[in-house]
C-alpha cells in the first residue's frame, strides 16, 4: 500500500458504499425519507466528482435487516447509477453488513492504487448481532482502516453510542435526523462532504481513519425548526 500517496492521481477511484438499515423499525416514513434522500443526493454527488477529476467516484449500497445483502454489489460510475428503492424486513443484523464490506475491502478486490473509500452508514437502531465483530473485520483491513467514515442517527431511538464507535474518532459525532428535513440534509452531507473528502491524496501512514473529515468537512448541525430548506444545506 505505500504506492498509494505517490504517483499520477488522475482517474483514482473512490468506493463510496451505503450501509443502510433496513429493519422494521424503518418502515414507513423513515423507509420513504430514505428514498427519497438518497435518490435526490444523486446529482449533488455527480456534480462533486466532476469537480474532483481526479476522482473516479463508484457507488454501492449494502443493506441490513434479519441477514445483511448487497443492494448494488457491483461498483458503478455515479454517472450510471440508478437508485433502487429499499425495503424494510426484520431485525438489525449490522455486523452481518460490515463483514460483508471488510471482504470488498480487501486488496483484492479494492485496487493497491484509489483515493479512500467512503462508508456512510444509516440507522435508526440498535443492532441485534454482534456488530464489534463486524467493526473489527472492517478495522483490519488497510482500505477500512484508512475510509473516510460518516454516520447518520435515524430518531430518538438510534444508538448513538454503536454509531460514534463505527466513526472511530472521538472528535466526530454521527449527526441526528429527528425529521423528514434533517434526514435529507444529513443524506445530502454525507454523500457530497464526504466525497470531497476522500478525494484528496491520503497523507502520512494513513493510520487515521478519518484523517480530512476534520473542517471544514465537519457535520453541520441541522436545524429543524427553519422552514427554509436551503438553510440546512
Amino acid at each position: 500500500m505505500s504506492d498509494i500517496p505517490g504517483g499520477p492521481m488522475a482517474n483514482r477511484p473512490v468506493h463510496f458504499i451505503w450501509v443502510l438499515d433496513c429493519s422494521y423499525s424503518m418502515q414507513g416514513e423513515k423507509i420513504a425519507r430514505l428514498n427519497y434522500a438518497i435518490r435526490e443526493a444523486i446529482p449533488e454527488m455527480r456534480s462533486v466528482a466532476h469537480d474532483n477529476p481526479a476522482a473516479q467516484l463508484l457507488l454501492r449500497t449494502v443493506t441490513f435487516s434479519t441477514t445483511a445483502q448487497w443492494h448494488h454489489q457491483n461498483p458503478i460510475p455515479v454517472d450510471d447509477f440508478t437508485w433502487q428503492d429499499v425495503q424494510v424486513d426484520g431485525m438489525t443484523n449490522l455486523g452481518e453488513a460490515l463483514h460483508l464490506v471488510a471482504r470488498e475491502l480487501q486488496t483484492p478486490p479494492m485496487p493497491q492504487r484509489a483515493l479512500k473509500p467512503v462508508l456512510a452508514l444509516v440507522s435508526d437502531g440498535v443492532p441485534t448481532d454482534d456488530w464489534r465483530a463486524g467493526l473489527k473485520a472492517v478495522d483490519a483491513t488497510p482500505w477500512g482502516r484508512k475510509a473516510v467514515r460518516v454516520a447518520v442517527a435515524v430518531g430518538a431511538d438510534a444508538d448513538r453510542g454503536v454509531l460514534q464507535e463505527f466513526l472511530g474518532n472521538p472528535e466526530l459525532q454521527p449527526l441526528d435526523a429527528n425529521s423528514p428535513k434533517q434526514l435529507a440534509a444529513a443524506i445530502r452531507w454525507a454523500s457530497t462532504a464526504a466525497v470531497k473528502a476522500a478525494s484528496q491524496p491520503v497523507l502520512g501512514d494513513g493510520s487515521d481513519r478519518t484523517l480530512t473529515m476534520a473542517k471544514p468537512y465537519a457535520p453541520p448541525v441541522l436545524d429543524d425548526d427553519d422552514d427554509d430548506d436551503d438553510d440546512v444545506w
